[in-house]
């Protein structure tokens, strides 16, 4: 079996009502896809994370060093197309590109051997993952603890056990939001909150202190990633665990973060850190360090699915008992697509996503819809 195309599609709408985090606008969902063909005629799927078209452009560089290879040899492609490019970037976008690569070459694998992709890595401690809404965006234009507490809330009503909102706007209107949606889901109701990196040490450390009556089960991206003394700093000044991962791309950007003690609770997306091939040895890192791992996901039903297939294999930690099971990101902001470009939508019943069961990913692709939301 050898590859014999690998390409990618750009999806895009527009908003109609813009959302902001705490340091970007978006006025649209724009995600890379990355298809790889076969000459046996399989094919597999992949997503990056980040700027669509960087990606797509660092994965048509890629492509030629994998043209002609076995799509089963996935650890030599991953080493090949890193060791190519390294000396280009260790992190960002050449780990992103990679990721939609290596994902759909798991895809592949796993129909091959018909199997799902779980039990090819080693198999399943769970079918089923609780999941958490992400939204809680602030509205351009609009008041964010009004419009946070009603999502919220309504996400609380359709079965969500947690919700993770967005902050980094001010500590004053940070506050007023995660008063508006403690108050709005209930004493019982997990809460997380995401700074996206918008503060400073000296403010993050104030948020952390003030946002803890409110039983805030961790504390987000508080301050920019690079600067993990700064990780330092929030996690011994203030009361909740500090989460953050989603862009310490790679093996080494993690064993560095982990050795400093930067963090609780590490967040690795599929999409970002290089794929699953690479997500599986964070796994590694990470139970030397006895550092909870609660996966960052971000996408559309390719990156929804590929994120389920790495929840699925995550060990106990610690084995016990009462098994501790990490909860699923489940975006629910605005986008037709996510959902759409697949056969069977990946959706939640009362809070819980099942890890789906077919060949590879488990998922087919509706090629009608994904052409009506492919740009060039």
């Amino acid at each position: 079996m050898k590859i014999t195309a690998i390409r990618t599609h750009i999806l895009h709408h527009d908003l109609d009502q813009p959302f902001q985090s705490s340091f970007s606008v978006f006025r649209a969902r724009r995600h890379c896809l990355v298809e790889i063909e076969t000459d046996t005629g399989l094919t597999g799927w992949g997503e990056c994370l980040g700027p669509a078209d960087i990606n797509a452009a660092v994965v048509a560089s890629m492509a030629p060093l994998a043209i002609g290879a076995n799509p089963l040899d996935i650890e030599i492609i991953w080493l090949t197309l890193y060791n190519q490019f390294r000396d280009q970037g260790q992190r960002g976008v050449m780990h992103t590109a990679l990721s939609g690569i290596d994902i759909a070459l798991w895809d592949i694998a796993g129909k091959h051997h018909d199997a799902p992709i779980h039990q090819l890595m080693g198999g399943a401690w769970r079918k089923s993952i609780p999941a958490y809404a992400t939204g809680g965006f602030r509205p351009e234009g609009g008041d964010h603890a009004t419009a946070c507490a009603a999502d919220m809330a309504q996400y609380v009503r359709e079965g969500f056990g947690a919700v993770k909102i967005k902050i980094g706007y001010g500590i004053e209107s940070d506050m007023r939001a995660i008063a508006a949606v403690r108050e709005a889901i209930g004493p019982d109701a997990e809460l997380m909150i995401d700074a996206n990196h918008g503060y400073d040490v000296v403010d993050a450390v104030t948020v952390g202190q003030r946002a803890a009556e409110f039983n805030v089960l961790w504390f987000e991206e508080p301050v920019v990633p690079e600067s993990l003394g700064a990780y330092q700093q929030v996690c011994a000044r203030q009361p909740l665990p500090v989460a953050a991962g989603e862009t310490w791309h790679g093996r080494w950007a993690v064993a560095e973060a982990l050795k400093q003690r930067t963090v609780h609770i590490l967040q690795p997306d599929v999409c970002g850190i290089g794929g699953l091939s690479e997500a599986r040895k964070i796994l590694t890192l990470a139970d030397i360090d006895q550092v909870r791992v609660v996966p960052h996901v971000w996408g559309t039903a390719v990156a929804l699915a590929a994120g389920l297939h790495f929840h699925a294999i995550l060990p106990p930690m610690p084995p016990s008992h009462e098994q501790f099971s990490p909860r699923l990101e489940f975006d629910r902001t605005h986008n037709p697509f996510r959902q759409a470009i697949v056969t069977q939508p990946i959706e939640h019943q009362n809070g819980f996503v099942a890890v789906p069961n077919g060949p590879g990913l488990g998922i087919e692709i509706n090629r009608s819809v994904l052409e009506s939301f492919t740009v060039s």
